[in-house]
């Protein structure tokens, strides 16, 4: 049921809570953390459910898969459903003094029966001692836990022989549960571990000790406002113990002392990693191994955060110890002579995942890029989360990593921005004050390109009429030479207009393709905005092009930005907008500001027309944006309001630039 489908996403991180630390990279046993733009993602078919990037991450960024809503509707149900509580419950549930209060809170949350997995625990113990002393085997490796058997299946499949066929306490209470309740009742497994939820289909949901505490505080169970009550027979023993540190031996009484014993035991992701390597080469033989991917399971991911190993350590020894008595011993043995020959048998399946291994070629290629170009430059730092260097480059070139996870390099190349940036900076401040000399260039622009208008009518008919003149004149005539001096003169100024024409662009364009979003930003940026002043762009499809002539266009925009910006002199918004329709790109540019009258509409491209004060303005920068559109074989629209009654004042200007040039 539920078991076979959460190994989709057992575990996964909230982008936006993800600070990019590399813990959860660190401390993943697995290195089923993928880094993508910075963001740490776990790798679903990877996970071994560990939970470990979980309990390291101090931004609550990994989170696993919730069933509380599954086992809500499962309670509601028609089915009769069982619990089985971890033995751990007692170092979970602190604030509950008396277990049989505990037992009250989850039959009132719904449970039908309530079981303890200590018992599956004693049954499994059993079993183990009988395959260590059997002795058939070079070395075992236990398999209660759920994450080493993933671990050994993914990444150590050579192993699997070495896995001890045997069930978890979790699936043996399952099937004590099934032998006496029958196959149709639901179980529910409770414990402190999120790789229970997917570790076998014969459980039906599987909830962490979190999760059950949320639903009693959204149930408003607490163990003063319930019936006490007992678990469901058959009782634990000393399986009891079985969540703590050692807890395996110690249930069965093994010797696991260096003198005598042949047990070792790891614990915690560091230390099972290194046991199970060692045993696989060979330098632990004759040994067996309790592994598991916790401090004991009293430590586990899905036990509320923030508790102390020891303390928790002397909750459960204190339950066991109340619990245990020479009568519940007496009727334990009854029990456990009752279920002695269910089946606890398991078998695993090699599930092999390592990825293969790139060539040093690759590696060294990835280094190099880090500036690690020999074993002195590898300093082993760990903050990327891999321990060396080298396997970094591994990840990298697996796609698990990044090169800016390395913090020496990443510090270097921060070095090195900071100088690109001074560099920058004074190349930027050379642009400004080019930019500043260019605008008082366009300036002059505009009003030579309408001086160069205004003359040239006179200057033809003062041409025209002084060579007819001296068609009319004799060589020898006095006036002649007067005559000569009017038309040279007049030539000389008409090439002194035809200079302010081209100095103004009036006789030609030179275009090119144009990123019209970069055309509008730098239209925004090639100007003074005033605080008082919100300026933005708006392109919906930042890779629209067209062919214009940049230094023009430039220059239209920059104008009725700053014209935008005078018409708002008590604050407002700026918004340039550019678009495209089927055949022409659209720049709008759009203010909030006061606005122009209904009677200087129809004058506003009029050469030296201007609503400014004496000094203030030329009345030719309307009159020459005009002029660049109409070079272009476009148009430009206007639509303004003064009136507030009328919705809010502002002005927009619309121009419209033909795609296709193919008719010019």
């Amino acid at each position: 049921m539920l078991a076979a489908e959460v190994q989709k996403q057992l575990v996964y991180t909230i982008k936006e809570l993800c600070r990019v630390c590399y813990t959860c990279v660190r401390e993943c046993p697995a290195k089923a953390i993928k880094i993508i733009n910075g963001q740490a993602e776990v790798i679903t078919e990877r996970c071994i459910g560990c939970g470990n990037c979980i309990k390291v991450c101090s931004q609550d960024a990994k989170v696993f898969l919730l069933t509380r809503s599954e086992v809500k509707d499962l309670l509601q149900s028609d089915s009769k459903v069982a619990a089985i509580v971890a033995p751990s419950f007692p170092a979970e549930f602190t604030e509950v003094k008396d277990y049989h209060s505990f037992v009250g809170m989850m039959r009132t949350l719904g449970f039908d029966y309530v079981f303890e997995v200590g018992f599956g625990a004693d049954l499994v113990a059993r079993e183990y001692k009988k395959l260590l002393e059997s002795n058939l085997n070079n070395g075992y490796i236990s398999s209660d836990c759920p994450s080493i058997v993933n671990f050994i299946e993914y990444y150590h499949p050579d192993l699997v022989k070495n896995l001890a066929p045997i069930v978890s306490p979790m699936v043996a209470m399952t099937r004590v549960v099934k032998q006496k309740l029958g196959d149709d009742v639901k179980i529910v497994f409770v414990g402190p571990c999120i790789a229970k939820k997917a570790e076998s289909e014969e459980v039906d949901i599987g909830l962490t000790f979190r999760e059950l505490r949320g639903m009693f505080e959204l149930a408003s169970i607490t163990g003063d406002n319930v019936q006490p009550s007992d678990f469901d027979p058959p009782h634990a023993g000393k399986g009891a113990i079985f969540p703590v540190s050692r807890g395996l031996i110690q249930t069965v009484n093994i010797c696991d002392n260096s003198l005598e014993g042949n047990v070792i035991v790891a614990e915690g992701s560091r230390g099972f990693q290194e046991a199970i390597k060692e045993f696989e080469d060979g330098n632990i033989k004759n040994q067996h191994l309790e592994v598991l991917c916790c401090e004991g399971c009293i430590m586990g991911p899905g036990m509320s955060a923030g508790g102390k190993r020891y303390e928790r350590q002397t909750y459960i020894s204190s339950y066991v110890q109340s619990k245990i008595t020479a009568e519940q011993e007496v009727e334990w043995g009854k029990q456990f002579e009752k279920f002695k020959d269910i089946d606890l048998t398991q078998s695993f399946k090699v599930n092999d995942r390592r990825l293969e291994l790139p060539s040093e070629e690759e590696v060294n290629k990835v280094l190099a890029s880090m500036g690690k170009f020999s074993l002195r430059d590898h300093l082993n730092c760990g903050a990327c989360g891999y321990d060396t260097c080298f396997e970094h480059a591994i990840a990298i070139v697996e796609g698990l990593a990044e090169v800016e996870m390395c913090l020496p390099y990443t510090i270097e190349e921060l070095h090195d921005s900071v100088d690109n940036l001074a560099v920058s900076n004074e190349k930027l401040a050379k642009v400004q004050q080019a930019l500043k000399h260019s605008e008082k260039l366009a300036h002059m622009g505009q009003l030579s390109a309408g001086i160069a208008h205004e003359l040239n009518n006179p200057l033809g008919v003062v041409l025209m009429y002084s060579n007819i003149l001296l068609d009319e004149l004799d060589k020898d005539h006095p006036l002649r030479t007067d005559l000569e001096l009017i038309s040279t003169q007049a030539e000389r100024c008409k090439k002194i207009v035809s200079g302010l024409l081209n100095f103004a662009r009036k006789n030609q364009l030179h275009k090119e393709e144009i990123e019209l979003k970069k055309l509008a930003d730098d239209s925004i940026s090639s100007i003074i905005v005033p605080n008082y002043i919100r300026a933005e762009v708006i392109c919906k499809n930042p890779e629209i092009k067209a062919l214009l002539d940049y230094e023009q266009m430039m220059q239209v925009l920059t104008n009725l930005n700053k014209n935008a910006i005078e018409a708002m002199p008590n604050g407002g918004k700026l918004q340039v907008e550019v678009g495209q329709n089927i055949t022409e790109v659209i720049f709008s540019i759009k203010d909030s500001g006061i606005g122009i009258s209904e009677e200087n509409m129809e004058k506003l491209f009029t050469p030296f027309f201007t609503t400014k004060g004496i000094g203030k303005g030329t009345g030719l920068g309307l009159a020459t944006i005009y002029g660049i559109v109409k070079m272009h074989k476009g148009k430009i629209e206007v639509d303004s309001n003064t009136d507030k009654s009328k919705g809010p004042t502002g002005t927009t200007f619309r121009i419209y630039i033909p795609k296709d040039d193919s008719n010019e």
